[in-house]
């Protein structure tokens, strides 16, 4: 296991990159400790992918430096870094019995049979793959060729970090939530450093102790799946985190207080004068919206009734606004009123949060 830190990372596929354009990823400075869960969050093209292959040493940096446990790794190739990497699809030998596919690693290694043995018998243990060691795999659902390409990652017990690539694209959407729980069991059980690369936020947040969120190549945060739901630090992070996203409306700070339109909104905290000016936008979550009928006048649109909550889309002040309420929760058939909840909100000024100041 290590300690892995991206130091000033910078890497483009063109051969003399200028503008920041060129890079695939233009600067990253990150730290994880050794034996954390880690993800990598973001749409497709963000450079997560990019990202992983530099660490793995698929892919050498146009700058900075890859350390494991403090010693420089950059010009090292995968074998030399002990990586396992899991890819989005099965890597597999078909024709292997599931029992070799699993031992394969540690046979290339040149373990003892004995050692491999229990190994294998342990990791299939984990996996639920007990009962199958002996058939060969060309046969198998796709999810069980995916527990084995995991396994074959697990198996062994030198590696620095076990890294996983989309490793549920192939999986059927009802046994996600089973691989999900595994894998964070499995964690938890073996202690390996493990970096798990998604575009699904409910993988990234369900598996991993901590997610880095990445936007058209930047690290835009860096937290707990709670520190991204309570205070988004760029509004990216607040649109692609929950379901529904955090809502934005452009605003002006006045006199300490955010004004949407012609409404000033209450705050727990005054702004700085200093975040007056154009870019200024207003974020709060779907779910710190209350009825209220001594609130603020909203216009509905539509109601979406998705199961367990309700969603009202909404216009307040000529801008779009999504109100999730709890299913039992009567809405008003006429003249909906709401209030934001003061400690909830959030002021961004070019996508970026804005630090409140002094307390009211």
């Amino acid at each position: 296991m290590a300690e892995i830190t991206l130091k000033a990372i910078r890497h483009s596929y063109q051969a003399n990159p200028i503008a920041p354009s060129d890079f695939a990823i233009r600067s990253v400075d990150i730290t994880w400790r050794d034996g954390g869960a880690y993800a990598l969050l973001g749409p497709s093209g963000c450079g997560k992918t990019t990202l992983l292959n530099i660490i793995s040493g698929l892919l050498r940096p146009t700058e900075g430096a890859v350390l494991f446990n403090g010693v420089d790794v950059t010009a090292q190739d995968p074998v030399a870094r002990d990586i396992a990497q899991i890819f989005q699809f099965p890597v597999i030998y078909d024709t292997m019995s599931v029992y070799r596919n699993l031992a394969f690693p540690l046979v290339n290694r040149g373990v003892s049979g004995e050692e491999v043995d229990r190994r294998v018998k342990e990791v299939a243990g984990m996996l639920d793959l007990s009962e199958m060691l002996n058939q060969r795999a060309v046969g198998l659902t796709a999810d069980n060729k995916q527990k084995i390409s995991l396994g074959r990652g697990l198996v062994r017990s030198d590696v620095n970090v076990i890294m996983f690539d989309e490793p549920l694209t192939v999986i059927d959407p009802h046994l996600k939530w089973k691989l999900r729980s595994e894998l964070k069991r499995l964690h938890q059980r073996v202690g390996f450093t493990m970096i798990y690369v998604t575009h699904d936020q409910t993988e990234a947040l369900t598996f991993a102790d901590e997610v880095v969120v990445m936007h058209e190549g930047d690290v835009v945060q860096v937290g707990t799946p709670r520190d991204l739901f309570d205070r988004p630090e760029h509004t990216f992070v607040g649109h692609f985190i929950g379901s529904p996203g955090m809502n934005l409306m452009p605003c002006q700070i006045v006199d300490g207080k955010p004004i949407v339109g012609h409404s000033e909104i209450p705050v727990d905290r005054f702004f700085a004068d200093h975040d007056k000016g154009n870019g200024l936008e207003f974020g709060i979550r779907p779910e710190c919206i209350h009825l209220d009928p001594a609130g603020f006048p909203v216009s509905v649109m539509r109601i979406d009734d998705v199961g367990r909550y309700r969603i009202i889309r909404a216009e307040f002040e000529g801008q779009p606004l999504q109100i999730l309420v709890k299913e039992e929760e009567l809405i008003p058939s006429e003249n909906l009123r709401i209030r934001f909840d003061r400690s909830s909100i959030q002021i961004y000024k070019d996508g970026w949060i804005v630090d409140r100041g002094v307390a009211k």
